[in-house]
């Protein structure tokens, strides 16, 4: 009941940001012109996840450009034939609604937000513009807020400010700190909210390896040595549940009055060559009973291609992924120990590769109901599975997108990042054989912030969809 009071106050103050001079109107002298931190807190973390999972941003983008997901009708997405009209989502409710609601609590006078809330608001926006710089690239990041035409920042520049950032958030995150409520995802509970941010600070500084491997072993060093540790159980996985329509997951939602999604041919092929017990869970059995196995959508198809697949003979995605409270998942467990694997390999920190690996599958598993040690043993003694150490990429990179089923917008990022598994453009994709590697500006930044958009794109190339990301150097 506490949730759905809560969802029910979000929506209040969603509808309450009117025009000066309508607020002036309609001023109720009953009511409270003070946000309040607990309600920013709900709004944005509800925000966020519909923002992560929602149709724009995930199965209408990329979950389709990293082959989870696949359209049987309607293909233009799956082809790549797009405008930067479709990626407004990501960039405008990044900026508009999370970063600035966020902003709020970080700059409220102590007496309206301890420091927990302003460390955990720290985190979300850390969170937030990491999003943003994976899917666009160079993006304003310290003007952000500041200015109605902020410069933009080199994604080297976001993601070194962005370490920064979370051990701000560390240091402000504290037991004795002060309550937190309002906060849906970890009730609280700071000591997980602390894990999170060193996973964060984990996770980027894979991303910058690449480039930048001194000061990407330094982070992933202070990530892992820090007291407060990373995510350590499935319990402390990064995840926002839904309730009952109309507060249902956005994909649950989507398939109430529309039909148009597959799972992709590309991942159950791949799940049925390593056996994959994870198969049923993602997937369910075509609706012709006939069928009697899982059947993927084929990715890049033309509209007349994809409808002659049938839509009673494939497998849309698993019920799991599609019940009105199925959870956002945006950092599991499993992600945590696949980086500490990278890591390792990496020389970065101590440990054993191999085992942690292998302890990234068995927690992915875990994460999806599969328990059963001797089915996981199999699995992993597979030798199309074991852990490869001359290629920790391959082997890495293609365990983690199996496990990133659902979670487009990072499985997009670590694809690109690690190059595997190596996917092939549908036929009938308009990028001459080649998958897309960002996301278009939207087009109000060529009107709106001229000057600041034609800067970023001369350092970093062309707003096209096939222009590399700094992170992305193979």
């Amino acid at each position: 009941m506490l949730k759905k009071i809560a969802y029910i106050t979000l929506f209040a103050l969603t509808f309450s940001s009117c025009s000066d001079t309508l607020d002036d109107i309609n001023k109720n002298p009953n009511a409270t012109e003070t946000p309040l931190a607990p309600y920013l807190l709900t709004g944005t973390l509800k925000q966020g996840a519909d923002l992560y999972w929602g149709s724009t941003n995930n199965f209408d983008s990329s979950l389709l450009f990293v082959q989870h997901w696949a359209k049987i009708q309607y293909t233009e997405p799956d082809r790549y034939d797009v405008s930067n009209a479709s990626f407004v989502t990501l960039w405008n409710t990044g900026y508009a609604t999370l970063i600035t609601d966020l902003n709020t609590i970080i700059n409220f006078p102590d007496a309206q937000a301890n420091s927990n809330y302003k460390g955990i608001a720290l985190t979300l926006r850390s969170w937030t513009f990491l999003l943003l710089t994976d899917a666009y690239g160079s993006i304003p990041y310290k003007e952000a807020g500041q200015s109605i035409t902020p410069s933009y920042n080199t994604q080297k520049e976001v993601y070194t400010g962005l370490l920064e950032d979370l051990k701000n958030a560390q240091s402000l995150l504290g037991a004795a700190n002060g309550t937190v409520t309002g906060d849906l995802v970890y009730k609280g509970d700071i000591a997980k909210w602390k894990r999170y941010v060193n996973s964060l600070r984990l996770r980027i500084a894979l991303k910058i390896a690449d480039r930048e491997p001194a000061l990407a072993k330094q982070a992933a060093i202070d990530a892992t040595n820090d007291a407060a540790g990373v995510l350590s159980s499935n319990n402390d996985t990064f995840k926002f549940t839904y309730i009952s329509s109309p507060q249902q997951n956005p994909a649950s939602a989507w398939f109430e009055t529309r039909d148009d999604y597959r799972i992709s041919k590309t991942m159950v092929d791949k799940l049925k060559e390593f056996s994959d017990p994870r198969l049923p869970v993602y997937a369910q059995l075509p609706s012709d009973a006939s069928v009697g196995t899982y059947v993927g959508g084929g990715n890049g198809l033309s509209n007349s291609d994809a409808n002659s697949q049938g839509f009673a003979k494939t497998s849309k995605p698993g019920t799991y992924f599609l019940t009105s409270t199925s959870p956002a998942v945006i950092y599991s467990y499993s992600e945590v120990l696949f980086n500490l694997a990278e890591a390792a390999a990496r020389g970065y920190i101590g440990g054993d590769a191999e085992q942690l690996y292998k302890n990234a599958i068995t927690a992915s598993f875990n994460q999806f109901g599969i328990n059963d040690a001797t089915v996981i043993s199999n699995y992993l003694n597979q030798a199309s599975v074991k852990y490869d150490a001359t290629n920790y990429a391959k082997s890495i990179g293609t365990q983690k997108w199996i496990a990133f089923f659902g979670q487009g917008l990072d499985a997009f990022a670590e694809w690109r990042r690690l190059d595997y598994p190596v996917l092939t453009a549908g036929p009938a994709t308009v990028l001459d054989g080649k998958i897309p590697s960002r996301f278009f500006y939207p087009g109000t930044e060529q009107s709106l912030n001229g000057t600041s958009y034609q800067a970023a794109i001369t350092d970093q190339g062309k707003d096209l969809l096939t222009t590399k990301l700094w992170f992305d150097v193979k």
